[in-house]
């Protein structure tokens, strides 16, 4: 059975930092682009980030370019999302996504598996 599970969300205040994980299993990872998204309250579905199936080339939302980092743990068939300096405006659920195209895309529909999600909240 093909699944991804988040974790790693909570609360956190300004400032802070967060790691999001992303464990696959039934499926190798390493095959396919994983990408991050974000809902926010009354905000259109968000691509944060991206990394590429073929190269570990990684890309970014211009919203968190400087702040997050994606990575994967090709041993640990894990993906994560480390957030440092956040602010408010990064409250959302957080998903992560396994595409098996071989560009990397921040589109949600070129993505074939998600997660349920990881809520993170930035407050004082």
């Amino acid at each position: 059975q093909v699944r991804l599970v988040e974790s790693g969300g909570g609360l956190v205040q300004p400032g802070g930092s967060l790691r999001l994980s992303c464990q696959g299993s039934g499926f190798p990872l390493d095959y396919y682009v994983i990408g991050w998204f974000r809902d926010a309250p009354g905000k259109e579905r968000e691509g944060v980030s991206c990394i590429s199936s073929t190269d570990d080339s990684t890309y970014y939302a211009e919203s968190v370019k400087g702040r997050f980092s994606i990575s994967r743990d090709h041993a640990t068939n894990t993906a994560y999302l480390q957030m440092n300096n956040l602010t408010p405006e990064d409250t959302a659920v957080y998903y992560c996504a396994a595409d098996l195209g071989d560009l990397p895309t921040m589109v949600g529909r070129d993505y074939d598996y998600w997660g349920q999600g990881t809520q993170v909240t930035v407050s004082s």
